[in-house]
């Protein structure tokens, strides 16, 4: 555990938690106890460009994981992220605890830029839907932290390019996966699948 820079994970290890768990188990811990050891370490984002991330923030696979205080610009020496207008929801035990919200890297200046294939997911705290047992999830053994100490000054990114390919017809297409094959952009795929996970969301109880 390391409270700032980089962290190498041992062979064999992979970093993959869930969108709850990087909310009530690093994202509230972060917020209510800044100074708290942390293997996600601290950056900020108007200094690097995402190619720059590897080496600097956890990285596990093709995904970067690091902390950044809450920005409306966003932008970097070469370019800028844009958000593309989506959050979703993290739900837990049926109680809304923070959103997610999409961007995607642009090269030049906003609002002329190129869109690239790097994404970020930027993870929030919904502190209006914290109450007391869902904060002491986050909070330290030295007892429970009232829901407004889990502020919105950090947030939590997790940022990745999507692999280019080429499809059997020749078209480009981005995806997570190392196999693509559809004539679909990524980000048209990426909306397909949010409606999906949207539905799911929506129909658990209020």
């Amino acid at each position: 555990m390391m409270a700032c820079g980089s962290v190498n994970l041992p062979p064999g290890f992979c970093f993959s938690p869930t969108d709850e768990e990087l909310v009530l188990h690093f994202l509230c811990s972060k917020a209510s106890l800044p100074c708290h050891p942390n293997i996600i370490p601290e950056l900020d984002l108007s200094l690097l460009d995402p190619w720059e991330l590897n080496g600097k923030a956890l990285s596990s696979g093709n995904q970067h994981y690091f902390f950044t205080k809450v920005k409306e610009n966003r932008s970097t020496e070469n370019g800028y992220w844009k958000e593309i207008g989506v959050m979703e929801p993290i739900v837990s035990s049926s109680e809304k605890v923070g959103i997610k919200k999409y961007l995607v890297f642009n090269l030049g200046e906003a609002p002329q830029g190129t869109e690239t294939s790097w994404v970020m997911q930027e993870y929030h705290i919904c502190s209006s839907g914290f109450n007391t047992t869902t904060a002491s999830n986050c909070a330290s053994t030295r007892g429970r932290r009232k829901t407004d100490q889990c502020g919105s000054k950090w947030v939590l990114c997790k940022a990745y390019e999507k692999k280019s390919c080429q499809s059997q017809q020749g078209v480009n297409c981005y995806s997570d996966e190392d196999d693509c094959g559809t004539e679909l952009s990524w980000l048209d795929e990426f909306y397909m699948s949010l409606d999906d996970d949207l539905e799911e969301v929506m129909s658990l109880p209020s």
